[in-house]
């Protein structure tokens, strides 16, 4: 993880790293955001060593949860933190919600399901995800499609196959509550529907169905509220099952950029 330049730690690992995988670094606060955070420092410095799957390095497979130097989670923290001596593991700087969230994303690895993605042919899943999934109507990728749905340019980078494979089969349980739609209905009558971007305590972003970024003022909705389930269909009977390995492998192709 060479070249991270961060701020130091400042509070007790023993509190701010209490993480147990995913689920728990929720409770502790962290927000979908946090963990695709703790994915991007990984996968800029930590993914030419430990590969995707984290199981490049002898000894250490992060998917299963096999560590040399490491038990708990707060022992990977001080890993992270501290490096290992003797070995190309060099020590980091890192503020304590961006380490809570490397853990966090380490730890997601192993809870991810289980077993080998069987990947197929990126080219094929390309003009699959095109075609036959119909993905561009909502998603954009590589400049090309809607805003309607988040941007999916950098799959590769953020997700591993095991997440975009549930994803695809399963999207309710899979999908992030931030990317849900919202419904408003303005003082004047107005109703207006679109995927939820920002919010705070007064105000909401959204993209709206024609595209368009929206800042509407909570003051001057009578009506606000978040969808509780996706837009996103399931592909499990849609497509085959060498249809989903390829679909599969060209989303943990993108790595941003114009293929």
């Amino acid at each position: 993880m060479e070249g991270l330049l961060m701020r130091p730690v400042s509070r007790s690992l023993s509190i701010a790293l209490a993480l147990a995988g995913l689920l728990p670094a929720q409770q502790h606060n962290l927000s979908p955001a946090d963990l695709e955070n703790g994915a991007r420092i990984y996968n800029a410095n930590c993914f030419a060593c430990h590969g995707q799957n984290g199981d490049l390095v002898a000894g250490v497979d992060l998917r299963r949860g096999f560590f040399q130097h490491v038990s708990t989670d707060d022992d990977l923290a001080k890993v992270v933190l501290n490096g290992i001596p003797g070995t190309a593991m060099p020590p980091n700087r890192l503020t304590p919600q961006d380490l809570q969230g490397v853990v966090a994303y380490i730890r997601s690895l192993k809870n991810s399901q289980a077993g080998p993605i069987q990947l197929g042919d990126p080219q094929r899943g390309q003009m699959l995800a095109e075609g036959k999934g119909a993905c561009l109507n909502c998603h954009q990728i590589s400049g090309k499609g809607s805003h309607i749905a988040p941007d999916l340019s950098e799959e590769g980078v953020l997700r591993n196959p095991a997440f975009l494979q549930n994803v695809l089969t399963d999207p309710q349980t899979a999908a992030r509550a931030k990317n849900r739609f919202i419904h408003a209905v303005t003082r004047s009558g107005e109703t207006i529907t679109g995927r939820r971007l920002n919010e705070d305590t007064d105000t909401v972003q959204i993209i709206d169905g024609n595209e368009r970024l929206r800042s509407l003022s909570k003051a001057d909705l009578r009506e606000f509220a978040v969808e509780k389930e996706t837009r996103m269909p399931s592909y499990k009977d849609k497509f085959t099952t060498g249809e989903l390995s390829d679909v599969v492998a060209y989303l943990a192709s993108l790595k941003g950029g114009a293929r």
